[in-house]
């Protein structure tokens, strides 16, 4: 997993029968736990904390001041004081860091898993990671090195060594044998695999199959040799794909020759796949992704990610104001087009800010390939056409109410052919903006580049310089020889 992004997503509530509850009913609140703190009482707390789920002491950390957190740390067993750290925001993991005693630091980091351990470490200073790294003992120094040697995107980042591996001519009884004496190292045991003696997978079984197979069946006889596997080197982005289309808890990692080399669980999956939403979503926002939570981002760090974005779009703009210009003679001519403007330009940048978001979305879900193009345009144009439609007539409705109800005489003469123009630059403006926000990301990833970036906001200027256009364009066709 990602420093910082685990989270938990339920508390187990203690059972009528948990020796704990009286305890706890007396004391549910910070407040009592702060008291204890204040009064000296480290024994009663010390107590009290070994009877608390990994959660319950995650979110009393993180309401507590920096002062109590470390006491309440201090005070943890330590298998439940690593666990409680790998789920921590890496704000509080770097603060533990650099105030906790170097033997405690070595007791967690050794404890941790080496995929968590590997993660917080990614986002250390390389001088930190130097020393903590030799506060491992030799086989997890050994372990994380490897890790760390995989390029930094790469499935190789997020497996864990710690997995069960039988052989084909065991029997069912040896596999549980053995899972009774190895498997509480394993990071899961809902997936067993089967290598030859040169450590390459020949297959992966579910732990039911031996849990309902006969004692003195072979594993060769429950093998199919089908299973999916990922590659040390592969993109974790890929390995998103992967898992969604197989729906598996955890995945197999080998290297070229496909020796196994660890596993991938889904909680580290469901990690990346929040930073990559993220930062898409932040893409979309016409910003660059940040590189840490919102409120840790230095305000200079956030103009620098957000002033690069906005000067693009400010130049795009300006385009609109050469479009103006050039239809400046119209304008004076008929000025009643200028009330128009506004309404022309958002309906066009907000059709194409919905095709940019719906397109983007179902790529990054794989509902489409880019072969698929044709369709994806043929669809939008469709759409264009009966948004644009919609809106043109709303459009020349107002119109046509106004002239005649509202403010009769306010259009002039010639409220009729400013309804068909509004209507059908409505038309035009609402089916472009929805084809090139649909082909724009599309056109992006044909180049190889994050279509993220075809931002709402960058969609929206484009439009906005090209419905001008359409809008002038309509305009003198419809208004010639009247207004124009």
């Amino acid at each position: 997993m990602r420093a910082g992004s685990r989270r938990f997503t339920k508390s187990r509530l203690p059972s009528e029968k948990h020796p704990f509850l009286q305890f706890m009913n007396q004391h549910p609140t910070t407040d009592h736990i702060t008291s204890l703190i204040q009064e000296g009482e480290f024994f009663k707390l010390k107590e009290a904390l070994k009877s608390f789920e990994p959660n319950e002491v995650v979110e009393l950390l993180e309401q507590e001041e920096e002062r109590e957190q470390l006491i309440i740390f201090r005070l943890l067993p330590l298998r439940l004081a690593t666990e409680v750290f790998e789920y921590l925001d890496l704000d509080i993991q770097k603060h533990f860091l650099a105030n906790l005693s170097q033997d405690k630091i070595s007791d967690i980091l050794n404890e941790m898993s080496p995929d968590d351990r590997t993660a917080l470490l990614e986002f250390l200073p390389d001088e930190l990671v130097r020393e903590l790294i030799q506060t491992l003992s030799e086989p997890e120094r050994k372990v994380t090195l490897e890790l760390l040697g995989y390029p930094e995107y790469s499935v190789g980042r997020l497996m864990t060594p710690d997995y069960i591996a039988i052989r084909e001519s065991w029997t069912v009884q040896q596999v549980l044998d053995y899972i009774r004496r190895h498997g509480g190292q394993s990071e899961t045991l809902s997936v067993l695999y089967v290598t030859d003696e040169r450590g390459i997978l020949i297959d992966d079984i579910r732990i039911r199959e031996f849990l309902l197979a006969d004692p003195q069946k072979r594993v060769s006889e429950l093998m199919d040799r089908r299973f999916v596997q990922l590659n040390t080197m592969q993109d974790q982005e890929e390995a998103i794909e992967v898992f969604r289309r197989n729906d598996r808890v955890a995945l197999p990692v080998v290297n070229d020759e496909g020796v196994l080399f660890g596993i991938v669980t889904i909680d580290d999956i469901l990690d990346i796949r929040e930073e990559e939403d993220t930062e898409d979503i932040q893409k979309l926002g016409g910003s660059e992704a940040l590189d840490a939570p919102y409120l840790d981002t230095p305000i200079w760090k956030m103009v620098q990610k957000r002033a690069g974005w906005l000067v693009i779009l400010l130049i795009g703009e300006m385009l609109t104001t050469s479009a103006m210009h050039h239809f400046e003679d119209d304008l004076q001519k008929a000025a009643v087009l200028g009330l128009f403007i506004p309404l022309i330009i958002s309906a066009g940048g907000n059709a194409g800010s919905q095709a940019t978001s719906l397109i983007i979305r179902a790529m990054s879900l794989g509902e489409f390939s880019l072969s698929d193009w044709w369709l994806v345009m043929r669809r939008e144009l469709l759409s264009g056409l009966a948004l644009g439609s919609i809106l043109g007539v709303v459009g020349a409705l107002r119109i046509v109410l106004w002239a005649n109800y509202i403010d009769p005489g306010y259009f002039g003469p010639y409220w009729q052919l400013i309804a068909v123009t509004v209507g059908f630059s409505l038309l035009g403006i609402v089916l472009w903006g929805a084809l090139s926000g649909a082909m724009l990301p599309m056109l992006l990833r044909r180049l190889g580049l994050d279509p993220a970036t075809s931002s709402a906001p960058f969609v929206a200027t484009l439009v906005d310089v090209t419905g001008l256009i359409i809008y002038f364009s309509v305009a003198t066709f419809v208004l010639r020889g009247t207004l124009l």
